[in-house]
């Protein structure tokens, strides 16, 4: 599969705004724990994952029912979280919705 292909897999497997909230969510609390870690306290670094991915399964399981991508193409994964923040940020997230027909699923 190239990246490209996970890329579309990874969008459907993220339809329910609700899950892709808590993504942005837990991605940008990991951060500023990143953050919080290299100049505060050092163990700051030990929550980082476990908000990034906590937030990000919770959604999988509770809203998705399906498998986080995580398992089986971790460090794809990682990297469409970033860019799926990115172009949520940007205002571009919706145009990559459409053209990978993602429709919501509530």
């Amino acid at each position: 599969m190239s990246y490209r292909e996970f890329w579309g897999r990874y969008l459907r497997a993220h339809a329910d705004p609700r899950t892709r909230t808590l993504h942005y969510s837990g991605t940008l609390l990991a951060l500023a724990l990143l953050g919080a870690g290299l100049l505060v306290d050092w163990r700051f670094l030990v929550l980082a994952p476990i908000a990034g991915y906590g937030f990000a399964w919770f959604g999988h399981f509770v809203f998705e029912r399906n498998r986080p991508e995580t398992f089986g193409h971790p460090f794809w994964s990682l990297a469409s979280d970033f860019r799926m923040l990115g172009l949520f940020l940007s205002g571009r997230l919706g145009r990559e919705l459409q053209r990978d027909a993602v429709s919501a699923r509530r």
